[in-house]
């Protein structure tokens, strides 16, 4: 029996390695001598890069940026040195969980710290990049990141302008004659799950501001501060284009990526499962295993275990899916590619208790062990 097993990671107690170790360890009791192959996955969001990098065989590396208010935050991505890749979050240089009370406030915070992290990858002889750019605490069009990599953002006086969306409100002149150099050989895929413009109502202030800290002033300030961005970029780039799905994703860094550095806004699942070669393994499987923290109808809307699901379906292969929790809703699945799915509590426990790993490995053991000792009772009654 040869199986696949592409588990996300369940958030606060397992990463997408340690569920797929946990579900091998299962299998193991029943067929001990079963040909298992584990895949690092995830949706380009929270804990992307450590599927990916450990997933790999990459390494990790921490460095030491401008945060998004200002001070000091301390930012893991993960190297791929066979691709010469870089795998990086932007919520671990400009994330919302970065900044607290009065520090919430898309008119000051920075994606600087994006760049710079960026820019170290670059050092370290990286030249492709995958970046996942949720959970932002910014609104600043991506031009921190920019000025980072050495692109000018000036005022009247041509003096740099501030960090933050209150900057945009003084810029004249966007200037590309010092950007470093290298940007010119690096390629960007962004994974990015918005469809949002970069401005008007369903741009990123309006959207996405008020989770930031913005109140109704500051996104009426903002949208045509971004606009006049966005204009001021069609000079110099004419591909510019604010309306392009996905541009307001993380406060326009969506936008900034596109235009500026070429990238290409792209479906996190899609990433993942292609730099993964996910594809590669599931044709020749004949069960694959998947699985998230908790399933339920939005996992049919691009989250991991269903593109896990589709990429199988191709191929004629049945597919489980394990969660900590199963929703009534999540029946949909049924319909969209996985055959049967398990919830892995084994009992009434406490929150805390649920989300302890050594808990929840020894569940999703257990759980996969019940499940394929029926799979062997109707492999032996076939026989």
């Amino acid at each position: 029996m040869k199986l696949v097993i592409a588990i996300d990671s369940f958030k606060g107690s397992m990463t997408s390695k340690e569920a797929g170790i946990a579900a091998a360890q299962g299998i193991r009791k029943v067929f001990p001598d079963a040909d298992i192959c584990i895949r690092p996955l995830a949706d380009g969001g929270e804990g992307t890069v450590t599927a990916i990098t450990e997933g790999m065989d990459g390494s990790f590396r921490t460095v030491t940026v401008i945060g998004p208010d200002g001070k000091p935050a301390h930012c893991r991505y993960g190297i791929l040195p066979a691709s010469h890749t870089a795998v990086i979050e932007m919520s671990g240089a400009a994330g919302i969980t970065l900044v607290h009370g009065k520090e919430k406030n898309p008119l000051h915070t920075t994606t600087y710290g994006v760049g710079q992290v960026i820019l170290d990858a670059i050092s370290q002889g990286c030249r492709k990049f995958i970046v996942g750019i949720g959970g932002s605490a910014t609104n600043d069009g991506g031009v921190g990141m920019l000025q980072a990599l050495g692109f000018d953002f000036l005022d009247a006086s041509g003096d740099p302008i501030p960090y933050g969306a209150q900057g945009l409100s003084l810029l004249k002149t966007i200037d590309n004659a010092h950007v470093l150099p290298e940007l010119k050989e690096c390629t960007f895929r962004i994974a990015c799950d918005v469809s949002n413009p970069l401005c008007g109502p369903e741009g990123c202030s309006a959207i996405f501001g008020p989770q930031k800290g913005a109140d109704n002033e500051m996104i009426a300030l903002m949208d045509p501060w971004l606009a006049h961005f966005a204009s001021l970029a069609g000079k110099i780039y004419p591909d510019a284009d604010p309306d392009y799905p996905g541009c307001g994703a993380a406060g326009g860094l969506g936008f900034a990526f596109r235009t500026f550095l070429n990238a290409s806004l792209e479906s996190g699942i899609k990433i993942v499962l292609e730099e993964t070669h996910m594809e590669d393994y599931i044709k020749d499987a004949d069960i694959i295993l998947t699985g998230e923290g908790r399933l339920d109808a939005q996992t049919v809307m691009g989250k991991a275990p269903q593109g896990v699901a589709q990429m199988a379906k191709k191929y004629g292969k049945p597919v489980l899916a394990f969660s900590g929790c199963v929703t009534p809703d999540a029946v949909i699945c049924n319909q969209s590619g996985i055959d049967a799915f398990f919830p892995i509590l084994r009992s009434p426990v406490s929150l805390e208790e649920a989300m302890d790993s050594e808990n929840a490995k020894a569940n999703m053991s257990a759980s996969v062990e019940q499940v394929f000792r029926v799979i062997k009772t109707f492999i032996i009654s076939a026989q």
